[in-house]
């Protein structure tokens, strides 16, 4: 016969509540945890999916505009006319000069155009009141109509949003979708787009963007760099030769 023991077994010591409820507290949030994470993965899914589908709609939208626009020179051409394109929608405007000697009332304009530094460059919507304001300054800035690609190229290059007033680079989506959510820019396409058609929501896109920081352009400026473009120097505007500069300074 064994000798009775005092010492009680493992099965006879009871855990305590404590111990218990802790454990089933971490339980409870080791299942919610999961079940937000399989959550988050289905609905990331289906997000990707509505940006595959937007952005297929985008490049159907560009080439048919591309085409369009084929057509109608060639229809022009045959009929003996002048095929005359649609005026530009956005300006790209990049600041040439430095801060010594501006007068307060151009100095002001490049503040509100965000241009505080040489060779930053921004998105501006064409209006009857933004022109008049680029004719103020144009001693100071190089403007002229960007094309899809230069757009492109420019928000994936050197895109930074504005975000709680901090510079952040636009390495994922949700830093776009975050701030332009609500006005349904999920995306960097969304974004490109938003820009290059100068759609509705154009204001709120431009100002999510931070000045573009931009280089010196590649073989440097134009020897008369405070004459006119079409002078032979750099500031005013160059119409579609500003994709040529865009391409020299990113």
């Amino acid at each position: 016969m064994a000798p009775s023991t005092t010492v009680p077994s493992v099965t006879d010591i009871e855990v305590p509540e404590t111990l218990l409820k802790k454990r089933k507290q971490t339980e409870k949030a080791r299942e919610a945890r999961l079940a937000a994470a399989t959550a988050a993965r289905k609905a990331a899914k289906a997000k990707r999916k509505v940006i595959f589908k937007r952005a297929e709609s985008y490049v159907k939208e560009y080439l048919a505009k591309e085409k369009d626009e084929i057509r109608l020179k060639r229809a022009a051409r045959a009929s003996g006319d002048f095929y005359v394109p649609a005026e530009a929608k956005v300006y790209f405007v990049i600041r040439i000069r430095g801060i010594n000697e501006i007068a307060p009332k151009p100095r002001k304009i490049l503040q509100l155009f965000r241009l505080l530094q040489i060779n930053n460059g921004v998105f501006v919507k064409v209006t009857r009141a933004t022109q008049q304001m680029l004719r103020l300054v144009e001693p100071y800035i190089a403007y002229g109509e960007p094309n899809l690609k230069s757009i492109r190229e420019l928000i994936y290059k050197r895109g930074y949003g504005k975000v709680d007033k901090q510079r952040i680079p636009l390495t994922n989506n949700a830093v776009i979708e975050e701030k332009l959510g609500k006005y349904d820019i999920l995306c960097v396409e969304d974004l490109v787009h938003e820009i290059a058609t100068a759609g509705p929501n154009f204001k709120q896109a431009s100002n999510f963007l931070w000045p573009f920081k931009l280089s010196n352009p590649t073989g440097g400026w134009r020897t008369r760099k405070f004459k006119h473009y079409v002078q032979g120097g750099d500031f005013g505007d160059r119409e579609s030769n500003i994709n040529k500069l865009i391409r020299q300074m990113n």
